[in-house]
């Protein structure tokens, strides 16, 4: 395939985009440590504890006197800030140069990866929240993070599976607003549906428009990235299952299983969207209203 000014201008920025996003989340990561030696566990006292914590769920041992009841759960969560923030950049760079000749269809919709970039992020602080705390409000907002995350992927898929679908810039901000919509809904939602139920559910509906997708377009779409989505978070649910076993556990110890789920749904998701964002390059045109 011929390089295109589109790819040509992603390749110039990517290594500036990751330098930036490394040091905001080395900032943050600054910030979490100072929180974390100036505040103590009293400052969660009126929360409900959560039921992962009265059942110690994970590994990782419960130190009620610090402001992290978890630290390395805790920590670990900013591998989702890094990459929000690396996906919210391309997404800025997406939404200055819708112009260039050639774009990818994600390319032309920087609400959705302005969307994932957040539900990234969201997430990061959500579960950060609920391993700090250890409280039912901190389970509710991390539950509610990842089942964004998902959601935004599953708009993500939808969207590109169903490209002939031509959409006016205020239909597409229609579509965001109403993503935004249905995370906030799964708020209710997921106290009446078990997340066992509903998030392999939406996981699977991702996959499938994924393989739809590649079907579409296999010429132009990486196999490579697919199926590492599809091994990353089979191995992340391999070792968080592992971690609420306790197997191998060292309550103590610097490795955590939880963490590293973190980590390998990250790049689960990571590849996912990477999947869509890098590969088929359509003519750009001016949308008609829809």
């Amino acid at each position: 395939m011929v390089e295109t000014l589109q790819s040509q201008s992603i390749r110039a920025l990517l290594p500036r985009i990751i330098i930036r996003a490394l040091v905001l989340t080395g900032g943050m990561s600054v910030v979490y440590f100072l929180l974390n030696a100036t505040l103590v566990g009293s400052t969660w006292a009126g929360m409900t504890v959560s039921k992962s914590a009265l059942t110690a769920e994970y590994c990782e041992f419960d130190n009620t006197s610090a402001f992290f009841r978890q630290s390395m759960n805790t920590y670990s969560n900013l591998v989702y800030f890094f990459l929000g923030v690396l996906i919210w950049q391309l997404a800025q760079h997406d939404a200055k140069n819708r112009v260039l000749g050639l774009q990818n269809w994600l390319a032309q919709f920087p609400g959705l990866s302005y969307l994932v970039g957040g539900c990234f992020v969201y997430l990061s602080f959500g579960s950060a929240f609920f391993h700090a705390s250890l409280t039912w409000p901190g389970q509710r907002v991390d539950m509610n993070g990842t089942y964004g995350l998902t959601v935004s992927l599953l708009f993500v898929a939808l969207y590109s599976v169903f490209h002939g679908v031509t959409l006016s810039d205020r239909a597409k901000k229609l579509v965001v607003a109403g993503a935004v919509g249905l995370i906030l809904a799964l708020l209710e939602i997921a106290l009446h549906v078990s997340s066992g139920l509903l998030l392999p559910a939406l996981i699977l509906s991702i996959w499938v428009l994924l393989i739809i997708n590649y079907i579409q377009f296999r010429k132009e779409r990486s196999a490579t990235l697919g199926l590492l989505s599809f091994v990353f978070i089979i191995a992340a649910f391999y070792v968080r299952t592992l971690d609420v076993q306790k197997v191998n556990c060292d309550p103590y110890s610097w490795y955590q299983g939880h963490s590293v789920w973190h980590v390998l749904a990250g790049l689960s998701s990571l590849c996912t969207y990477a999947f869509f964002r890098f590969g088929r390059l359509t003519p750009a045109k001016k949308a008609t209203p829809l």
